[in-house]
C-alpha cells in the first residue's frame, strides 16, 4: 500500500483526558456535544448514546429531558395497528438523521455517513486522526493531486479523496461558557465527546483502577512483611539429627557385658 492510499499518518497530540490521572474535561464534553448537534448530527447518528447517558456527565436531568422532548418518536402499535407520535423520554436513543441506510446514501452522492457512536475506537490513530481529518483539509489540492469527481482532498484520509467536504470554519458555533470556537477548539470538543461516546465509563475505570492498586500494594507490602517476620523463622528453622552412640560397660560383680546407648534425639 502507497503513502498516498494509507493517507498521512496523524500527528500525536498530548490529549489530557488519555493520561493515567486525569478525567474527561466536562465542559469539553458540553461544547462537543454542541458542535455534534449543530454540525455533525445533519449527517451522522450516534445510535449508542441515550439520553439518559447525557445525564450527569454534561446536563442536568431537566436539561436532558428538554432535549429528549424535542424530537418525537414512534409509539407501539395500539390496538387497531397503528403507530402514533410521542415527545421523547430520557430512555429514548438519540435519533438518526435518515429513515435508513439507502435514504442516507441517496442524500450524500451513495457514500453512507458512518454512526459516530464508536469512531474513536474504530479507527486507527483515534483521537489524534479524526482530529487530523477534521481539520486537515487544505485551501487547494497539492499539486499533482487528483481528486475524483465529487471528492474532496484530505491528505489524512486513505486514498486521499473524501465525501465530506470540510465543516469546521471559526466562529461556525457560539459556545454557551464564551470560549472562542476556533477550528481546533471545534474540532479538539468534538473529538474528545466522541472520544466519551466510545468509552463513557473511561472515568469509572480509572477511579477503580486506582483502588485496585491501592488495595494491591497494601496486600504486597502486607505479604513482605509477613515473609520477612514471621514466615521467615519457619522457613530458616533446621533440624539436626544426632544418631545413638553405644558404650560397653563391664560389671566385675557380673560376667555380662551392659551395653548403654546415648545422645539420641532432634535438636531445633
Amino acid at each position: 500500500m502507497t503513502p498516498q492510499e494509507e493517507g498521512l499518518h496523524a500527528t500525536k497530540y498530548p490529549w489530557e483526558h488519555e493520561k493515567l490521572y486525569k478525567t474527561f474535561d466536562h465542559q469539553a464534553l458540553r461544547r462537543g456535544f454542541q458542535v455534534y448537534q449543530e454540525v455533525c448530527a445533519s449527517c451522522h447518528s450516534l445510535q449508542r448514546i441515550a439520553y439518559r447517558n447525557l445525564v450527569g456527565n454534561f446536563m442536568t436531568v431537566d436539561e436532558a429531558k428538554a432535549l429528549a422532548e424535542e424530537n418525537e418518536f414512534d409509539t407501539e402499535p395500539n390496538d387497531e395497528g397503528e403507530i402514533e407520535k410521542r415527545a421523547g423520554k430520557l430512555s429514548d436513543y438519540l435519533p438518526s438523521p435518515y429513515k435508513n441506510d439507502e435514504a442516507a446514501r441517496a442524500a450524500n452522492n451513495g457514500a453512507l455517513p458512518p454512526d459516530l457512536s464508536l469512531m474513536v475506537k474504530a479507527r486507527h490513530g483515534g483521537c489524534n486522526y479524526i482530529f487530523s481529518l477534521l481539520t486537515g483539509y487544505p485551501e487547494e489540492p497539492p499539486a499533482g493531486a487528483v481528486v475524483a469527481d465529487g471528492l474532496n482532498f484530505n491528505p489524512y484520509f486513505p486514498g486521499t479523496g473524501i465525501a465530506m467536504a470540510r465543516v469546521l470554519y471559526d466562529g461556525l458555533v457560539e459556545y454557551d461558557d464564551k470560549t472562542p470556537a476556533t477550528t481546533s477548539q471545534m474540532a479538539k470538543d468534538v473529538v474528545e465527546f466522541l472520544n466519551w461516546t466510545a468509552e463513557p465509563e473511561m472515568d469509572d475505570r480509572k477511579k477503580m483502577g486506582w483502588k485496585v492498586m491501592a488495595v494491591a500494594g497494601t496486600l504486597f507490602a502486607l505479604s513482605v512483611w509477613v515473609k520477612r517476620y514471621k514466615w521467615t523463622v519457619v522457613k530458616t528453622r533446621k533440624l539436626v539429627y544426632n544418631p545413638p552412640t553405644t558404650k560397653a560397660i563391664r560389671n566385675p560383680s557380673s560376667p555380662r557385658t551392659e551395653v548403654h546407648t546415648e545422645g539420641q534425639g532432634f535438636l531445633k
